[in-house]
């Protein structure tokens, strides 16, 4: 698509969805201190470029979400701002109940071993969460979610190639006491408790808040087998924040977090036959046999089975600590510090073939720990405001896992034991120095620039030992430790470095105080590593330039994103909309392909870097009050992703994307070329303290492929959700009804490949029709 032909439709797109009109982040959200009584009229602030700015001001392709608005979505978690945001895909990761898979504009990290980085940053008051375990996040006392779209190189550093997600807490309050309290009853015995506080315990000077929910539903997916229910939620989660002046100069804030979740097994469902192998006397060859069918029963009706037994659930313990001190050394110069801690255990049991065979059952204990520090000098004066900085992160994570298949092998059709267990640890060092500055060329025309340097230590270790057995005689038993089985001279590798420059310049004007036209240019980089999933040498051999070459590491992946947009608010407020047109040049993508079924060796887990790919497309957001109490949004995000290489040097060049061979498919994953997503409410006033709102909200996603190397089973064809909620305020209680999904769409949200392993290809899907009903209060 040449670029003429994008920008005509932007302008088609963009004059069609103005008459919808459209953004939820240009109206609904609110400045730090707002009143609630005026927050839906207050300009919206945001801390994007790490300086508060009006969200119009910034010019950047940005999505702001309030705590009003994620309630009316009925947005519990990170994964309820699904279809609010343009091209932004994140949903439960796949056979877990804490992880959060996000994609923005087709770039993301589809494999959520711990080894391979997101490639979105998800950031909670300043501080980076360094895994997607235990980065669904409860969103209980969230003033704000501003969503980045395109790479965040500079200010965000690495790993925010695709975007950044910044949730900003609620703060307390130093001269009010505050607070709020909620009771939500539901489907599937939804029982969900929260509740807020902020005091000030030394007026004008110290103030506390302390919040906490607590989140309880049965599962929706039956077993047949046994009638167990599974995807169910049992969650606690608190937070408190004590925040200080230590003079009109200095401030402290204070945080701290904990989130406990006990859940059973998240099931997906199989969409392809489970295949297995039948050796003979010898062990020299092997007739394939079927496991399992295909949607064993039938079309998906919530409803699966698995080998587990009672007991072999899901908990997650994540904690944290933070303290950020600003000094405002002058009227335009202020330093901030931000130092955190965090801790993640997490102990889960994950049935990936989701069947009642055990072919693909695992389980994993996941000890991480990371500790942080920020400094940041910020300017804010007339002509020139901007930050300069630098960042440091040490992480540790190690794991514990244990794989079962005593479904997948027979020995002369007598079943056979099969154990995998592996213990792994990383350490990583990064060391970031950055600086962005804007410079008012005059009152209308502002350019900005900023160039992030990163340097990246990674250290690997791992052991893998896979035991087959007859009964309880072992009859195989493989060991692979990396480095120490490699072939010299690598087997002294355990070590890598990585560094990277990450520049970004914009051209923006004002033509008026409302509206803003911008231009930039920014690069992103997600680190490389080492293949966490490696059980032989044959998954670090690549084919390159005909030869088979032993690949110990994968290189970083790098983008370069370049972007126009605009935004504006017109009629006094009551209409607004921002635009952007972007392309993406990506490359060295990070894939982990399926290296065939290998019977005896237990799976193959190649990671390459593929390829290239070109990303672009279009997105609006815009949002109208055409009369007194009604209020209309609406988004669209446009996608035109594209691989131009992808090389995998084990198969044939003209079946590298698609492993049937049937036809060149070679699409990217997670990357729907069209999301939509329009919404309305209308408010009636009921007297002089009391109204009514009536409200709902439409999105569609476009077909697109879950998995990366385009399994035939691993596709959505793309759906349409609606919601439709109810909602009667008070002086300070209220009363709101809720239905999600109100016509029981089924939709495919996340996939398995791990076909090398008995044809593994499972699929999530997204919740069925649910209703709710909460009554709150507010002081």
């Amino acid at each position: 698509m040449t670029a003429h032909t994008l920008l005509c439709r932007a302008s088609l797109i963009a004059s069609a969805m103005f008459s919808l009109t459209a953004v939820p982040a240009l109206a609904q959200d609110v400045p730090a201190d707002a009143d609630t009584a005026t927050a839906e009229d207050a300009p919206i602030v945001v801390i994007a470029r790490r300086i508060e700015e009006k969200i119009s001001d910034v010019p950047i392709a940005i999505t702001a979400l309030g705590q009003t608005q994620l309630e009316k979505q009925g947005a519990s978690t990170l994964a309820g701002i699904q279809g609010a945001v343009p091209n932004l895909n994140v949903v439960q990761g796949r056979g877990s109940s804490s992880s959060a898979n996000i994609f923005i504009r087709g770039i993301g990290q589809p494999d959520a071993l711990q080894t391979f980085d997101p490639a979105v940053g998800i950031y909670v008051d300043g501080v980076y969460f360094s895994r997607i375990q235990g980065a669904l996040l409860n969103l209980f006392d969230v003033q704000r979610i501003e969503v980045l779209r395109g790479p965040q190189g500079t200010l965000y550093g690495k790993n925010t190639i695709g975007g950044a997600v910044n949730v900003v807490a609620k703060k307390p309050d130093y001269d009010t006491l505050k607070g709020e309290a909620a009771f939500t009853y539901g489907d599937y015995n939804e029982t969900t408790a929260k509740g807020y506080v902020s005091a000030p315990l030394v007026p004008g000077s110290v103030a506390l808040s302390l919040a906490g929910v607590y989140d309880n539903r049965d599962g929706i997916v039956t077993d047949p087998l046994t009638g167990r229910k599974y995807n169910d939620r049992n969650n606690a989660v608190g937070r408190g924040i004590l925040r200080a002046k230590a003079s009109d100069a200095v401030e402290l804030v204070l945080s701290a977090d904990y989130t406990r979740q006990r859940n059973d097994l998240t099931l997906g469902y199989a969409t392809a036959p489970l295949v297995g192998f039948d050796y003979n006397a010898t062990f020299t060859a092997a007739t394939p046999f079927v496991i399992g069918a295909a949607e064993p029963y039938g079309p998906y009706a919530y409803k699966a089975s698995t080998s587990f037994g009672p007991g072999k659930g899901q908990k997650l313990d994540h904690w944290g600590v933070s303290g950020t001190i600003n000094v405002d050394l002058n009227d335009s110069l202020q330093l901030s510090s931000i130092t955190a801690y965090r801790r993640l255990l997490s102990k889960n049991y994950v049935d990936i073939d989701a069947t009642q065979a055990q072919v693909g059952d695992v389980f994993v204990d996941v000890r991480q720990h990371q500790f942080s520090q920020e400094v940041q000098l910020k300017l804010t004066a007339d002509k020139l405001k901007g930050v300069l900085g630098a960042y440091y992160l040490n992480e540790h994570i190690n794991s514990h896992q244990e794989a079962y298949a005593n479904s997948y092998l027979r020995y002369l059709t007598t079943p056979l034991g099969f154990l995998r267990t592996i213990d792994d640890e990383q350490d990583t060092k990064s060391y970031a120095a950055f600086g962005q500055l804007t410079y008012a060329l005059t009152d209308q025309l502002s350019l900005t620039a900023g160039l992030r340097y990163t340097h990246e230590t990674k250290e690997y270790f791992r052991t893998t030992t896979a035991t087959t057995s007859l009964g309880t005689t072992p009859l195989l038993v493989s060991t692979f430790t990396f480095p120490n089985s490699l072939p010299a001279p690598n087997n002294t590798v355990k070590s890598v470095s990585f560094e990277a420059w990450t520049p970004m310049a914009s051209l923006s004007y004002k033509p008026t105080e409302n509206t803003l036209f911008y231009v930039s240019a920014s690069r992103g980089f997600k680190s490389g590593g080492f293949n966490g999933r490696a059980n032989s040498l044959a998954d670090l051999s690549q084919s390159i330039g005909g030869s088979n070459v032993l690949v110990t590491t994968f290189k970083p992946e790098n983008v370069w994103t370049y972007e126009a947009g605009f935004k504006g608010t017109f009629a006094d407020g009551r209409v607004s909309f921002a635009a952007d047109v972007f392309r993406s040049d990506y490359k060295d993508f990070q894939a982990r392909v399926g290296g065939g079924n290998t019977g005896l060796t237990g799976g193959s887990f190649p990671v390459l870097n593929a390829g290239k790919l070109r990303i672009q497309g279009i997105e609006f957001e815009g949002m109208a009050k055409p009369w007194t109490g009604m209020t209309l949004t609406a988004s669209m995000g446009y996608l035109d992703a594209k691989y131009l290489e992808f090389n995998d040097g084990r198969r044939a060049p003209a079946f590298s994307c698609n492993p049937t061979g049937t036809k060149i498919v070679c699409q990217p994953a997670f990357a729907p070329p069209i999301t939509f997503r329009a919404g309305a409410e209308q408010r009636f006033p009921m007297g002089d303290s009391a109204s009514l709102s009536l409200g709902g909200d439409v999105r569609f996603v476009d077909k697109h492929w879950l998995s990366v190397d385009n399994r035939p089973g691993l596709f959505e064809d793309g759906y349409v959700v609606g919601n439709v909620y109810a909602q009667v305020d008070f002086d300070k209680f209220y009363l709101r009804g809720m239905v999600k999904n109100i016509g029981n769409t089924l939709y495919k949200t996340d996939g398995q490949e791990f076909s090398s392993v008995g044809n593994i290809q499972t699929v999530y899907y997204g919740d069925p029709r649910t209703w709710q009903v909460t009554v709150g209060v507010r002081f």
